[in-house]
């Protein structure tokens, strides 16, 4: 199983049925491939609809049915578009449950840095830095390196996405939590050991007394 793909499980299994959930751009789209059979979920994207389906086919795509990143989507029965006005005072006032978005950085309290790429342009921050601070749970998803160097950091160098912690975050190793504001070890993947989790983790993490092994 590819790394995106044990990320994508995991997250999915945080879900319940009637939560309203964002799924940013990249890894976390692919939550939506793995909800659990019998859950009703509602995904919302954040340019106004609540209700979006699977990736249309190829030559089924209409031109104005798009997430927020541009993308192709399509809507189940019974969806609600909306403007971008009603759409963030969903997530500015606290209706989504839990938004799901990547990283390229979370320290050690949990704060996130996910919206500047060092060396390149960026059309801007997006609704991150909202949904961070407005949804009830936010979980990051991404892995737990780049190019051999740890995402997992004592302290964010990129520029916060929100002064918020989130609450979880999962990656291809693990799934670490930030009771008390410090980040804690609570699972690995399969076949990972917690001393390889800690060998590329740069933070210092709280380790209890069991960790579990994720089920995927």
């Amino acid at each position: 199983m590819d790394a995106q793909t044990i990320i994508a499980r995991r997250v999915a299994q945080e879900l319940r049925s009637g939560n309203l959930v964002n799924l940013g751009i990249g890894i976390p789209t692919l939550v939506a491939n793995y909800v659990p059979a019998g859950l009703n979920v509602f995904f919302q994207s954040e340019n106004g609809l609540i209700g979006t389906g699977p990736i249309p086919e190829q030559g089924m795509a209409h031109p104005l049915l798009t997430d927020a990143g541009g993308r192709p989507i399509s809507a189940l029965p019974g969806a609600a578009i909306f403007d971008s006005a009603m759409s963030f005072g969903l997530i500015r006032g606290g209706h989504v449950d839990i938004t799901v978005l990547g990283g390229l950085q979370v320290d050690a309290g949990g704060h996130l840095a996910n919206w500047m790429i060092p060396g390149k342009m960026v059309p801007g921050m997006g609704g991150a830095m909202d949904l961070v601070t407005g949804a009830k749970r936010v979980i990051v998803a991404m892995q737990h390196a780049a190019k051999g160097k740890s995402k997992i950091v004592a302290k964010c160098s990129l520029p916060l996405t929100s002064a918020r912690p989130v609450d979880m975050v999962v990656t291809d190793m693990a799934v670490i939590a930030f009771p008390d504001g410090r980040a804690t070890l609570v699972e690995t993947a399969p076949g990972i050991e917690v001393a390889e989790v800690l060998a590329v983790t740069e933070a210092e993490l709280v380790i209890p007394d069991e960790v579990s092994v994720m089920k995927l």
